[in-house]
């Protein structure tokens, strides 16, 4: 399919605006605690993957990856997550401890990015890799929405910890970033969170000082 085609007719292209406004402004971040299942089935993810790999690119490097963390060994990512904390903290109590654990067994779906920031060619900027990273992420969110799931990102000081990455058996050049959370959102979990305006958001190149006074 050439470009041409692929792109919507001036007759529509207000529709298809319309209906992808809505998408992007309805989408919210849902707590891993308020998700449960059903999750996405085996083809959907597959989808969601095909709409993350549709992200800007440069260089064409796939500077991110996701990793499955399925029910069954949810328990080995838990203890990861309380290691992390008794590493931090070796103060912290059992309840402390059970608390992190917990956080492994919440949503149907957990996916771990991870950004690909080593030696590459080209050498693509770092800076430029997770600009691709933040792009394949909102894909995949914004499918997961259109799906009917809730979604959300969590993150977290454990993401830098040396047990997270024994347990994902991460290479050098390799960093976690956050879980990718999705199920299905139980009531109450919908409630939008205030956005800044898009005046807010765009500044004008100041004047060059050289330039004549008006």
């Amino acid at each position: 399919m050439n470009e041409s085609s692929a792109s919507p007719s001036p007759t529509n292209v207000e529709d298809v605006f319309a209906t992808v406004r809505e998408l992007i402004e309805s989408r919210q971040t849902v707590l891993p605690k308020r998700l449960v299942e059903p999750g996405p089935t085996p083809a959907e993810l597959q989808m969601l993957l095909a709409l993350a790999a549709a992200a800007p690119d440069h260089g064409q490097l796939t500077p991110w990856r996701f990793i499955a963390v399925p029910a069954a060994q949810r328990h080995r990512l838990a203890e990861a997550f309380a290691g992390a904390l008794a590493e931090r903290d070796p103060a912290a109590t059992p309840e402390q401890l059970a608390q992190a654990r917990e956080k492994a067994y919440r949503a149907p779906l957990l996916l771990l990015a991870v950004a690909c920031l080593g030696p590459r060619e080209p050498d693509v900027p770092a800076p430029e890799r997770l600009v691709s990273m933040g792009a394949a992420l909102q894909n995949l969110l914004l499918g997961a929405h259109a799906l009917g799931y809730g979604a959300g990102l969590t993150s977290g000081q454990a993401m830098s910890s040396a047990q997270l990455r024994r347990l994902c058996g991460l290479a050098a050049g390799e960093v976690p970033v956050c879980c990718v959370n999705i199920g299905t959102a139980t009531r109450g979990s919908h409630r939008l969170q205030p956005r800044p305006l898009p005046a807010q958001l765009l500044d004008e190149l100041p004047p060059d000082p050289a330039d004549p006074a008006p």
